[in-house]
């Protein structure tokens, strides 16, 4: 008998890595959490009013900072949970939940004691619907803020795309390849290329050429010739009529048509 095939382990899946936690995301956190502390504050939320201002606001900022870090503690365990695999709002949303609890323990309590006693047992559950709301805002807010101040951060980061080479660049012939273009000059149903690598014939149409030279710094300067303005050794005038030279020592005539809109360009 053969021996039955050895199956392959299978190998576990592995969760997607997590965004690391940063300090700017921290302190972003930590600031949106205590404006919102202050506000609660000064509108004596949680039975704080009997309170006077000062002390109030640094005693619901505390809280509020308290509930920060559980925040941010627990959005993390949110985000391993594979069915909010990929939604940050769901994710904020659940870390609020979760949250909602020990923070409701946190705010009856820290109310009891400084209240000495005035906020009782029976006030819980409506401390914890309390903390609920607010758990759910500030955890939104905040996982909002971070993620579009994370995405505008990347986007201002990432390399800009370099343009597309001209199509042109595609018919130079092998020799050429990698060459820059200088000039190119009809001959017939010809076209001679003039490079920085020498020179060559393609079968081509001026006109067609010009059309895929598009995103080249150049212009047509005769009815037989296209020049790249990079090209340019010299230029001179003389009868009546401009001449370009080339790198290559080619000279190249300006027609009329074209002249007044070198001028203009400063080529001439």
């Amino acid at each position: 008998m053969t021996a039955p095939a050895r199956e392959k382990p299978a190998i576990a899946p592995t969760a997607p890595p997590i965004d690391p936690i940063t300090w700017v995301a921290v302190r972003r956190s930590l600031m949106i959490s205590g404006l919102i502390g202050a506000f609660l504050a000064y509108v004596g939320a949680f039975g704080s009013n009997a309170i006077p201002l000062i002390p109030r606001i640094g005693f619901v900022v505390l809280i509020s900072w308290i509930g920060a870090g559980m925040g941010i503690v627990l959005f993390r365990l949110a985000v391993r949970m594979a069915w909010t695999r990929g939604n940050r709002l769901l994710q904020g949303a659940v870390a609020g939940v979760l949250m909602t609890l020990p923070m409701g323990l946190v705010v009856w309590g820290s109310s009891h004691l400084v209240s000495r006693g005035a906020v009782t047992i029976r006030e819980l559950p409506s401390y914890i619907a309390s903390t609920f709301v607010v758990c759910q805002a500030m955890t939104l807010m905040v996982v909002f803020l971070n993620t579009r101040t994370s995405q505008l951060a990347e986007a201002r980061a990432a390399p800009a795309s370099e343009p597309a080479a001209p199509k042109f660049l595609e018919r130079l012939p092998l020799k050429l390849r990698g060459a820059e273009v200088w000039a190119v000059e009809a001959e017939d149903h010809y076209l001679r290329l003039h490079t920085s690598l020498g020179q060559d014939l393609i079968l081509l149409r001026l006109a067609d050429a010009i059309a895929e030279l598009e995103g080249v710094e150049g212009a047509q300067v005769h009815r037989s010739w296209w020049v790249a303005r990079d090209a340019i050794a010299d230029a001179r005038r003389g009868d009546g009529r401009a001449v370009l030279t080339l790198k290559d020592g080619s000279e190249v005539p300006v027609s009329r048509t074209y002249a007044k809109e070198l001028r203009e360009r400063g080529w001439i």
